[in-house]
Parts: structure tokens; C-alpha cells; sequence
């Protein structure tokens, strides 16, 4: 008996042993509740959320028409820039620092007095709900956390996320937009880093709140996700929408779909594709669609105005973004951007009327168009929204092999730019008038002192008519075109173009806690805070600036797509 209990303990220790070889050759996703040994934080583990939405009815079915590709993703142009014999040095690295240290600030004071609530108060100190109650800044911070290398803090974070529950508001309903890009995103990218399985089942979870909002008569989904209305079949599409609303969703849906293998994701977003696609010249101005869309009718030919900025901004970005994530197999996407481009080209850029001494500068901006049975009337306004036109024009260019839409995209990148330094604080305002030339193709226009005297704004910089809206609200739109242009290019001017950009953002909105939005960008000395600090600064704006000061390999276009929060999601090979 001696000898079999004897032969059992080794045997035991043998097992012991083996289980111990095979967890450590586990990756850190495969482990048990996700735990690695080498951790530096809380196993994340899923809950439940209280209410299971696959269990509602769906009052308006259809069959799964659109499946994923299955096919092999075309060898697509690259992207990137090769950077050989790239030095990460000394210099950079300081920039990249002083970056991430701006975002622990910010992190460490949301921690401190705002933690799992949607938004901090940088002034008074306290949280706010603005997204339904769900952490928006923490889930929107998770991939800068792993990108920044804040492990500990990132899986802190990421065990409480995957805790939420969706079913746990005091909203009635959800902007679908907002949540969609800010917190299925989120949880797509920071799965997508970092393997953690309880990520993804949170995200899927809600993937399947969020896609009740299909749940109409037409399958096209309205702006706001009531959640009586989606359990009772009330759902209609709305006739009214922002075009970016419903048409911002396909990047999310399908790489959920791509990740969990459920093609209903796919299908629900390639619907509202269809609508485009079918409705593309149907508008007023042929190749774009209006920045209002009647969907409930699918009709969008009623209004008359055009713009890549709010309301429609998004819907342009994700057709380039589209045919990246899918690896190319939808020819659609192309086609439909191409067609978008050639009337935005025609109709919406502009060049600013410049003094002699400021022509040097090759600078473009995007304004509004109004389309009339006989005419186009065309609003020189810029917004800091549309200064990721640059990026759109960029990747557009770099993927489709349009190297003149690189060029643009450069323009637009240094036009942005431009409009930080000309204004007392170094920054650019939400929005803003031009004084143009007649023709951007043209190249810089002779100066005309009497048009400007009629039309512009003798307070401001020559070049601009009004500051409309002079507030700046932490907006990260501006660097991230200069960001995408400089992994394009590997123009490193650029990078000492965002140095200058980001010192000004510090100077101008650092508070006590962290930043914060100010009311105008025209003054001169002490900014007026606004007390608001939107989840898009840890998610968008520092990470953008932290990527242009870090190595190229560090989130390559090659290997990554961004979805408009700045999630990036990785690219089929």
C-alpha cells in the first residue's frame, strides 16, 4: 500500500507539473478568467448584464442576406510609410513622455473623482452622466492605457468594464452613434490588444442591445435606441437624421462580426450600405448625400446641404475605413468614395486668400455646399470637425493608388495646423469663416486688399472672416490628420507641426486636475475653462499625439484601421 500511494504522489506531482508547463506556454488570452502570470493587474472577468437582449423579440425579421467575406483579403497598398533606419531619439522620446504624463494627469484625476461615471468635471472635480451612466471615459481609455504601456492601470479598468451592466441606466433611450463608436468600439479595440476574452463577450453583449435598433420596419435604424419602444416593436427610422448617425456604424458591426463570427452584425450594417449605395446620386448634389436624411421614406433629395463636418463627417471617413477592415473584398466602398471625393474635390475645398508673405504655406480647408435646381452656393466655413478630411483624403489615396488625394490630404493636414497658429492661443476654433480664393487647383490666389476689407475680420489673422464658434473643446481631429499624414509621408516637419500644436492644447486648457474645454480661442492670456472634459481627450487626442512621437510600429496603418473614436481595429490579412 506504501508503494501504490507512493507511486499515486508522484504521479500527482507529475500532473501538477504538466499543468504548470502548459499555463505557462498559454498567451495571457487563453488563461483561465484571462490571468497571466505576468499581469500587472485584476483578472477581468464577464458578468452578466441584468437584462439579456437576444431574449427580445425581433418584431420586424429578416433573413441574413449580407455574409462577411470569406474569401482572401487582397494584398491592398500600403499604407505606411517604410521609415527605414527610423531612430526613435532622445529628443522624440522626450515628446513622447511629456504626452503620456499628460494622460496620467488626466486618468489619475478621472480615478480619483469621477470613477465609472461617463465624464469628469476637470474645474469642480466631480463625474457626470452624459452617455447613459456606462464609464464612457473609461471604456474609450482602455486601448490608450495598453498603447501608453499602463498595464495596471489598463486591466483595473478593463476588470470593471467587463462588470457593466447595460440594462443599469436611468436613460429611457441610448445615442446610438455615440455609443456605438465610443463604447462598442472601445471594447472591440482593447480586445483586439490585449486578448482579454471578457472584453469581447461585453462588447457582443452589447453588439446585441445595439442591434435592436434595426429593429424597424425597413431595418434602417433611427438616431436614439428607446429602450420601450425596441421591446414593444415601436421602432421607426427616422425622417429627419443626421447622416453620420446611422451611416458610422459599419466599422463597429462588422469587426464584431469578423471577431464572434455572427454574420447578423454584418448583415444589419450592410443594409444601411445598400441606402447609400442605391441613394448616392439621387441628392441634390449627386455623389454626396445631404447632411439630413429622410430614412424612415429612404429619400434624400429634399435637402440642400452638404458638408464633411457635423452631421455627416463620419459617413465619408468610414468608406475608405470599410474597404481596409474588409481587406478589400467590397469593391462598393471604393466606388462610393471615389464618386464622394470627385464632388467634395469640385465643390466643398477651399483655399484661403493669404498676403504674399504667407503663400509658402500650401493649405486647404473643407467647407459647406447648398445645392439649388440651378445653382451651388458655396459657405467658405470651416469646422475643427472636418479637419479629419485630411486623413480620409490620405488613406483614400494611399489605398486606392490616388496619389494626388495624398497630396490634398496634406494640404488639408497643414491647413488645420495653420489655423492653430494663427490664433492667440495656438489653437483652432470649433468653427470658423474663410476668405477664399476662386479656385483652390489654382495655387495660391493674389492677395486682394478690398475683398478683404469687405470680407474679412480686421481682429483676426489675414485669411479669415469670423470665429463663429471660437470655443476649442479638446478636439482631436486636427492632430489626427497631422498623425495620419506624417505615417503616410515620413515627413518629420510634421512632427515638430504637432510638438508646437500640443504645447499650445497644455498651455490653453490645463487646469488644476486635468484640461478642459475653454470658451474662446481669440483671447489673449488666461483662457475661460468650461469645466467639461469629453471622453474623446483620453481616447483621441492624446493617443493621436502619443502615436506621432512613438515608433512607426507602434499601431501600424498596415496592421490597424481607427474607427472615428480613434479605436483601432486590426486589419484581415
Amino acid at each position: 500500500m506504501a508503494v501504490l500511494r507512493a507511486n499515486r504522489n508522484f504521479l500527482s506531482v507529475l500532473v501538477l507539473l504538466s499543468v504548470i508547463f502548459l499555463l505557462l506556454k498559454l498567451p495571457s488570452s487563453q488563461y483561465p478568467g484571462g490571468r497571466s502570470p505576468h499581469r500587472k493587474g485584476p483578472v477581468v472577468r464577464f458578468r452578466s448584464s441584468s437584462f439579456n437582449w437576444t431574449s427580445a423579440p425581433q418584431f420586424h425579421p429578416v433573413p441574413i442576406i449580407h455574409h462577411l467575406p470569406t474569401g482572401r483579403p487582397e494584398q491592398l497598398p500600403r499604407v505606411q510609410h517604410p521609415f527605414p533606419g527610423y531612430v526613435h531619439d532622445s529628443a522624440t522620446r522626450k515628446r513622447q513622455k511629456a504626452v503620456r504624463a499628460a494622460f496620467v494627469r488626466s486618468w489619475k484625476s478621472y480615478r480619483a473623482h469621477a470613477w465609472l461615471r461617463d465624464e469628469l468635471t476637470p474645474v469642480s472635480g466631480e463625474g457626470k452622466t452624459t452617455f447613459g451612466g456606462w464609464a464612457a471615459t473609461l471604456v474609450d481609455a482602455l486601448d490608450t492605457l495598453w498603447i501608453m504601456d499602463l498595464k495596471h492601470d489598463f486591466y483595473i479598468a478593463a476588470a470593471a468594464a467587463a462588470q457593466l451592466d447595460w440594462a443599469n441606466t436611468t436613460e429611457t433611450s441610448v445615442n446610438l452613434f455615440e455609443t456605438t463608436i465610443r463604447h462598442l468600439g472601445g471594447l472591440l479595440s482593447a480586445y483586439d490588444l490585449s486578448g482579454e476574452p471578457a472584453l469581447l463577450e461585453k462588447a457582443t453583449e452589447l453588439g446585441n442591445m445595439l442591434y435592436m435598433a434595426f429593429d424597424t420596419p425597413n431595418r434602417l435604424p433611427g438616431f436614439w435606441l428607446n429602450f420601450e419602444n425596441a421591446q414593444k416593436g415601436f421602432q421607426v427610422a427616422g425622417m429627419n437624421d443626421p447622416a453620420a448617425s446611422p451611416c458610422s456604424l459599419s466599422l463597429e458591426f462588422t469587426r464584431l462580426a469578423q471577431l464572434i463570427g455572427n454574420d447578423k452584425f454584418f448583415d444589419a450594417i450592410s443594409r444601411v450600405t445598400d441606402f447609400l449605395e442605391r441613394t448616392q446620386n439621387e441628392s441634390k448634389l449627386p455623389g454626396m448625400w445631404p447632411k439630413l436624411i429622410n430614412f424612415r421614406d429612404e429619400r434624400v433629395g429634399a435637402e440642400i446641404g452638404f458638408t464633411l463636418g457635423a452631421l455627416s463627417d463620419s459617413l465619408y471617413e468610414y468608406l475608405p475605413k470599410m474597404a481596409a477592415l474588409l481587406g478589400g473584398q467590397e469593391p462598393r466602398y471604393e466606388k462610393m468614395h471615389r464618386a464622394a471625393m470627385g464632388v467634395v474635390e469640385e465643390h466643398l475645398i477651399i483655399r484661403p486668400m493669404l498676403p504674399e508673405e504667407e503663400t509658402h504655406h500650401d493649405i486647404l480647408f473643407v467647407g459647406d455646399a447648398y445645392a439649388h435646381e440651378d445653382h451651388v452656393d458655396h459657405n467658405p466655413e470651416g469646422q475643427h470637425l472636418s479637419c479629419f478630411t485630411g486623413g480620409m483624403f490620405g488613406l483614400g489615396g494611399k489605398l486606392f493608388d490616388i496619389p494626388e488625394h495624398v497630396a490634398v490630404g496634406e494640404s488639408l493636414a497643414r491647413g488645420c495646423a495653420w489655423a492653430y497658429d494663427t490664433f492667440p492661443t495656438g489653437l483652432m476654433p470649433e468653427i470658423f469663416g474663410i476668405v477664399p480664393c476662386a479656385n483652390w487647383k489654382d495655387g495660391p490666389c493674389a492677395w486682394d486688399e478690398e475683398q478683404w476689407k469687405r470680407d474679412g475680420n480686421q481682429d483676426l489673422k489675414k485669411g479669415f472672416a469670423n470665429a463663429r464658434d471660437p470655443r476649442y473643446i479638446l478636439r482631436p481631429e486636427a492632430i489626427e490628420s497631422v498623425f495620419l499624414l506624417y505615417r503616410m509621408t515620413g515627413k518629420e516637419e510634421l512632427r515638430d507641426i504637432a510638438w508646437r500644436m500640443f504645447e499650445s492644447v497644455m498651455k490653453a486648457t490645463e487646469t488644476p486636475l486635468a484640461n478642459s474645454a475653454i470658451a474662446d480661442v481669440t483671447v489673449e492670456g488666461e483662457t475661460a475653462k468650461l469645466d467639461s472634459m469629453e471622453s474623446f481627450w483620453l481616447s483621441e487626442t492624446l493617443k493621436y499625439f502619443y502615436l506621432i512621437f512613438s515608433p512607426p510600429s507602434l499601431i501600424s496603418l498596415d496592421d490597424f484601421v481607427f474607427n472615428t473614436e480613434a479605436h483601432p481595429f486590426r486589419r484581415p490579412k
